[in-house]
């Protein structure tokens, strides 16, 4: 449902805080109580027929439509979102990249597709939707000109990502949207990377934004779920597509999602501050052959970042200048503070071994065929995280 009134005009450190505390969905607290519910009651058999052809949240009906506790996260998230009318909740971050897609594209439609994009949006790419005769094409985000006549040759939409996955390229995403939106074609963006609080994507020309919420807003490696916001048009569409699928996130877990969602302004901050400084001493050592992290600003993608952005994460990833290919599995086995799995934005560091090349069409791989690992800092001290990784870099 539409976001929280007078409080879009508010800064988004407060309607992190106030966003979704509606007084009927909360009372007299201040989180809303977890309502663990199938079956909603009726006074009356009038009453129950009404309900069903009002579908928004705030109106009982039945579990699968959720109830106070999932409505009011996605109510905080609507508020977030600048633009956005709705946001649908999808049980995990590839669920809602999937609801975003099915809510779009039909047999016979053409995607274009950042050659960048998230491994397993790839893969539902080449995958579910070749199965359902929709065409998909690869596009380096970074071509313009080449983009430009792709989506002049018949798209019906394009998904992007920004940064890229893995090797965090940078996308000029509101040309890209624009030349998008001159020919009728619909652009969604895996936003998951800076949240609404670094990069408010339907403002920059995207009309559907997603976010994996087991991300940055659990930010306790402890839940699994997805958003979708947009205009009421794609809202609609997104809405109608998690019902006839029947996606439905658990109270429990929403309950958590929402709890996360009052501190991630100032994890954010903290991991990012981090990111810094570790990226920043990673490049200076002789071990490492390149970092890649647009908030360096030596990155080549550091002044599109620093245009459209209003923050980071702690995410990014490095290069080890050895040929060795088992040479970023001996640094990752030695850190003592680094997590060694997958997923990312949690509160404690993770470091994973990677191969970008392996997810590649179109874009040469930076990596050049040499080991790379991926870090995620948490909210551990930054000295610790270095002094761990200059013991793990001295085995290269």
């Amino acid at each position: 449902m539409s976001g929280g009134g007078d409080d879009k005009d508010l800064k988004p450190a407060t309607r992190l805080v106030r966003g979704g505390r509606r007084p009927e969905w909360t009372g007299p607290v201040v989180n809303p109580p977890v309502w663990r519910a199938s079956t909603h009651l009726y006074e009356t058999d009038a009453e129950r027929q009404a309900a069903g052809t009002n579908n928004a949240d705030g109106q009982f009906f039945y579990g699968r439509r959720g109830a106070p506790t999932q409505w009011a996260l996605a109510d905080a998230l609507t508020t977030l979102e600048v633009g956005a009318y709705g946001t649908v909740l999808f049980p995990s971050g590839v669920a809602a990249i999937a609801g975003c897609l099915l809510a779009v594209l039909k047999p016979g439609d053409r995607l274009l597709m950042s050659d960048n994009a998230y491994d397993p949006t790839r893969s539902m790419a080449t995958g579910l939707l070749t199965r359902l005769g929709v065409e998909t094409t690869f596009f380096d985000p970074r071509d313009v000109e080449s983009y430009r006549k792709l989506v002049t040759e018949g798209a019906k939409a394009v998904w992007l990502e920004a940064p890229g996955s893995l090797t965090f390229e940078m996308t000029d995403v509101p040309q890209l949207a624009g030349i998008a939106r001159d020919h009728g074609v619909l652009v969604m963006l895996d936003n998951t990377w800076a949240s609404p609080l670094g990069f408010a994507a339907l403002e920059h020309g995207c009309d559907i934004v997603m976010m994996s919420l087991s991300k940055h807003v659990g930010g306790h490696s402890d839940l699994m779920m997805g958003s979708a916001s947009a205009g009421k048009r794609w809202y609609t569409a997104l809405r109608r597509v998690s019902h006839e699928l029947g996606q439905v996130v658990s109270p429990d877990d929403a309950a958590l999602a929402a709890r996360g969602l009052r501190t991630m302004g100032v994890r954010l901050e903290a991991q990012t501050r981090s990111a810094l400084k570790i990226a920043t001493w990673l490049e200076a050592q002789p071990q490492v052959a390149q970092v890649f992290c647009p908030l360096l600003p030596s990155d080549p993608g550091h002044a599109l970042w620093k245009r459209d952005f209003t923050g980071g994460c702690g995410l990014f990833s490095f290069v080890l200048a050895s040929d060795d290919p088992a040479a970023s599995a001996r640094v990752s086995d030695a850190l003592r503070l680094f997590g060694n799995g997958y997923s990312w934005g949690g509160f404690e560091s993770l470091a994973l071994t990677i191969t970008p090349q392996t997810y590649r069409s179109v874009m040469p791989c930076p990596c050049a065929g040499r080991p790379a690992l991926r870090l995620s800092i948490g909210l551990e001290d930054a000295d610790d995280l270095i002094a761990d990784l200059a013991q793990g870099l001295a085995l290269v």
